[in-house]
């Protein structure tokens, strides 16, 4: 035998777990266990129950649930494993082992682990500790002052564990598992110092200096975002210590300094806020110093290609036609070395990436240093692709042969002759061709060069699938940079002093300008003009989203700001993918799919996924999962400001409406539905159709952020007749995830309902919401939104709506014991639900009718309803929560009968029940069932309670 507090509450022998029943016992017992073997008076289990005023009954219901333990116990053996509950007076007193509790084996673990003196064994003890927790500490009781206070306690305990196993790790020279530890617990508290401490310290270790960098930044913004606080001494000594430990050269990076032997201190932007912009001039007077590569040539490195053999005709003719590069280069690693691996003889590499996130940088920083390799010579080409007069192929090869040495005046005058002499004398040559800007592949292909010594060096701010299908370009994607990177690019543009005195300033002007290297250089450039400006003061600047565009750009270079680049880019789209993109500013949520892009374009489905395609290709959205589109924030900033179809928001949440509809409808198959879409809705809304009910639980777990932003979208335009359904029609998976947060969703829902003065839209709302906060133990919140529910629905004449709202106030009212009024409203459900053909409703009603008789030991007449309600029509009752519900009640009169002493009978009822359970995949059912199952030779198992049951609720 084991009683477990360590994750939820609860008692397991041989055989099994213990169904304690409801929330109140489990508490109640939580209760006893942490002051196992000492006097707990019945007032302070009172006070442990119920966090508010109790109820005039309270000592009864206490009493009544340590009768209940007490059976319980005696069932399952305590006895011989000397438990016993014992009454001392106007106190209770848990006698049981301590080694039967697992509090005291993870404390004693724990001590024996910190004690060790091989790391080995360390490592052992405080992981078996650990194993010990099966998820929070005292899941599944009430939310008391004094059991929250337990939980967390024993939580900050579990917390030292694992710093200490981690420690442990590092003494075994097992950094890897001491990183992993600290990750998992440090996801799980943000704000806890000692573990980010521990965290970067580990990382540092390991030599992932960037990944502890990057940790230590977001750890400190979560703390002035969330508390209003600094780093403490320890996470910023750590910080300050790889700093230290870190200045100098960094292994493994060749090859990557500036001609000269100096490297700049800066990411780069496009080409078009380079040298000789005002951006490009703002950052030069400030570049910093060497950072993260060091300096030197890469001359013979085996990436590069074999030298070819010398001719006389290019003897002396090597050219060097790259461009000076941008100025202040900082990070990508990873994309310099992607581009050493794939930039060997006769490949095209292609760098692609959205306007102004640094791809003619990144190529400049890499040609220069990778030139040496291909010793004929470098040829460069600006395309002009975006932006001003695209450059001709023809034009370009007559630069290119110029620059090989073939004179002016034996230029061929065709296209076509000047292109053979180009393929000709570039066939034996190792040469590198970078080629800039390139809006299409066919500017491309006259330029790529006839041998295969030769490397292309591509970028574009569209993907050129045409040129990895026919040339196999090798895709090198560019995407904005992270948080560290990009508060470095600011350190060297406008000076590191700046920056140090300002750290969470620069922090959130690296995300206010979305990671993107043209912004930030900008934003860098406004700041050096104005040495008076605090960062936070442009940051407040920037902070207003309808000013933000506007200051990224330059008063003396209007084609320079992000806008612009945006709006070059936008301009060469195809007419729907341009029309789609006007519309993406209205979206609410963080991204979208197909089915969404139609509702806005009032397009089919088909038609909107080659738009969002089209918009991938040219790096405006990215498809961050398969068929799931998001944007940069100031992408949709621009987006935003180009709607003008004011219909565009009410067509998305629509869609939005109908999709969930269908979702409802395959997630519960044979529920009658929850609402009907608006009547001013359009009929042909694109519709997802889901195969199953999995895939329409996975679609609202994935859209849920997406439908809780478009609730808030609807209400604010003043659309609550949408916001209300969009919430409801969410009810198959708030009954799969009642624990996750659902209250506040609900409460807007509730606030549309009242404003739109619908008694159907109200009481649906507060079925749903008053069942939500019945389950999370909120009771008197409940009861105060259920109690108007019957009424409004009667108001409504919906009788099925009448009948849940009747059972979900019943099941809030059972809470605290069974009453007559419960029974009452009971009582009723039922006949509204028989009088309105609602099968499902009539066995929702009948299934905790029988728990009440149940719980009050009328064993004959909980038979006889489990009876009735079997034999009804199984109509609609095949799949879903109807097949759930006569499991149930197959279980619960197998409890009946066996009580009644028809043991066979009992049997095959809950094997019947098991069946069906499996069959549905109703993991409770299941569980419940085998528990009866194991125990059928002995004592009834109490029954499960209706709030035990996640699945108890129709659809509002």
């Amino acid at each position: 035998m084991e009683f477990r507090l360590l994750g939820t509450v609860g008692v397991v022998t041989g055989a099994g777990g213990v169904q304690l029943g409801p929330a109140k016992r489990r508490s109640v017992l939580a209760a006893l266990l942490l002051r196992a073997n000492s006097a707990v008076s019945v007032d302070q289990l009172i006070d442990t129950v119920w966090d508010t005023a109790p109820p005039a009954h309270a000592r009864t219901v206490v009493q009544g649930h340590v009768s209940r333990l007490r059976a319980l116990l005696s069932s399952a053996g305590a006895a011989e494993h000397g438990v016993g509950l014992v009454t001392r007076g106007p106190s209770y007193v848990f006698e049981v082992p301590e080694a039967l509790l697992d509090t005291y084996r993870f404390e004693w673990l724990a001590r024996r682990g910190r004690s060790r003196q091989r790391a080995a064994d360390a490592v052992a003890d405080l992981g078996e500790a650990l194993a010990l927790w099966h998820g929070p500490a005292l899941d599944g009781t009430a939310p008391s002052a004094s059991l929250l206070a337990a939980a967390q306690a024993l939580e900050e305990e579990r917390l030292e564990v694992a710093e200490s196993l981690a420690e442990a790790y590092e003494r075994l020279g097992d950094r890897a598992g001491a990183i992993a530890v600290l990750q998992a617990e440090a996801v799980a508290h943000p704000l806890r110092e000692s573990l980010a401490e521990a965290l970067v310290v580990a990382l540092d270790r390991a030599g992932h200096r960037s990944d502890a960098l990057d940790h230590y930044h977001r750890t400190r913004c979560l703390l002035a975002d969330e508390l209003g606080v600094g780093p403490g001494p320890g996470l910023r000594g750590a910080y300050e210590a790889i700093l230290r430990g870190g200045a100098g050269e960094a292994p493994g990076r060749p090859g990557r300094g500036v001609p000269g032997g100096r490297e700049e201190a800066c990411s780069g932007a496009e080409s078009g806020s380079g040298p000789g912009s005002a951006a490009g001039a703002a950052a030069d007077s400030s570049a910093g110093s060497v950072t993260g590569a060091v300096a030197g040539a890469a001359a013979g490195s085996a990436a590069g290609p074999a030298r070819v053999r010398e001719s006389p005709e290019r003897a002396g003719t090597v050219p060097r036609l790259l461009p000076r590069g941008v100025k202040g280069f900082l990070g990508r690693d990873t994309e310099l070395d992607a581009l050493d691996r794939i930039t060997g003889a006769g490949t095209v590499a292609l760098v692609t990436g959205p306007a102004g996130v640094g791809k003619t940088a990144l190529a400049l920083h890499w040609a220069y240093h990778a030139q040496s390799r291909y010793p004929d010579g470098t040829l460069f080409a600006d395309l002009r692709g975006f932006g001003g007069v695209p450059a001709e192929p023809a034009e370009t090869v007559r630069e290119f042969l110029l620059a090989l040495g073939v004179p002016a005046r034996r230029l061929p005058e065709s296209a076509a002759c000047a292109a053979a002499l180009y393929r000709e004398l570039t066939s034996e040559r190792a040469l590198l061709v970078v080629l800039d800007n390139v809006r299409g592949p066919g500017q491309v292909r006259p330029l790529l060069p006839a041998g295969a010594g030769s490397a292309v060096l591509v970028t574009s701010r569209t993907r050129l699938g045409g040129l990895i299908v026919e040339e196999l370009a090798r895709p090198v994607p560019l995407d904005v940079l992270g948080p560290v990177p990009a508060t470095e690019l600011l350190a060297a543009a406008v000076g590191e002093e700046r920056v140090a005195a300002e750290p969470e300033a620069a922090d959130r002007l690296a995300r206010l300008c979305d990671g993107l290297p043209l912004a930030l250089r900008i934003t860098a450039a406004q700041l050096a003009a104005r040495p008076y400006w605090r960062l936070a003061d442009l940051a407040a600047e920037l902070a207003d989203e309808q000013r933000r565009l506007a200051l990224l750009s330059l008063d003396d270079a209007e084609d320079s700001g992000v806008a612009a680049a945006l709006r070059i880019t936008v301009q060469g789209l195809a007419p729907e993918a341009m029309r789609l993109f006007a519309l993406l500013g209205v979206v609410p949520g963080p991204d979208l799919d197909r089915y969404a892009a139609a509702a806005l374009l009032g397009r089919p489905p088909a038609v909107a996924a080659e738009a969002l395609d089209r918009l991938a290709g040219a790096h405006l959205v990215t498809e961050h999962a398969p068929g799931r589109y998001s944007l940069h924030d100031l992408v949709r900033l621009y987006a935003r400001g180009l709607v003008t179809d004011d219909g565009a928001l009410l067509r998305l949440l629509d869609g939005c409406t109908a999709t969930a509809l269908a979702a409802s409808l395959a997630a519960e198959p044979g529920e009658k539905p929850c609402c009907a879409l608006p009547g001013d809705a359009a009929a042909d809304l694109p519709v997802r159709t889901f195969a199953d009910r999995d895939d329409a639980l996975r679609w609202y777990a994935v859209e849920r952020e997406n439908l809780a932003a478009a609730v808030s979208a609807a209400r604010a335009a003043g659309h609550d007749d949408r916001a209300w359904r969009l919430v409801v029609l969410q009810w198959p998976y708030v009954v799969w995830s009642v624990r996750d947060g659902w209250v506040p969703l609900l409460e807007q829902a509730l606030e549309a309902s009242r404003l739109l003065d619908d008694p159907d839209a109200e009481s649906r709302v507060r079925a749903l919401l008053g069942w939500v906060l019945t389950r999370e133990g909120r009771l008197s919140e409940a009861l105060a939104r259920l109690e108007p529910a019957p009424a409004l629905a009667a108001r409504a004449h919906d009788t099925s709506g009448e009948a849940i709202a009747l059972i979900n106030l019943a099941v809030a009212l059972d809470a605290d014991g069974v009453t007559d009024t419960s029974l009452h409203h009971v009582t009723r459900a039922v006949r509204l639900a028989r009088e309105a053909d609602d099968v499902l409703t009539e066995l929702l009603a009948l299934q905790h009718r029988t728990y009440q008789l149940l719980d009050r030991g009328d064993i004959a007449a909980a038979e006889r309803c489990t009876a009735y309600a079997l034999a009804l029509d199984g109509q609609g009752v095949t799949t879903g929560l109807g097949v759930m519900r006569r499991a149930t009640l197959r279980l619960s009169r197998g409890e009946a009968l066996l009580a009644l002493g028809e043991r066979d009978a009992a049997e095959r009822c809950v094997r019947q029940a098991l069946a069906e359970a499996t069959r549905q995949g109703f993991q409770e059912g299941v569980d419940r069932a085998r528990s009866q199952l194991a125990s059928l030779g002995g004592a009834v198992a109490p029954p499960v309670r209706p709030e035990d049951d996640d699945r108890s609720v129709l659809s509002p």
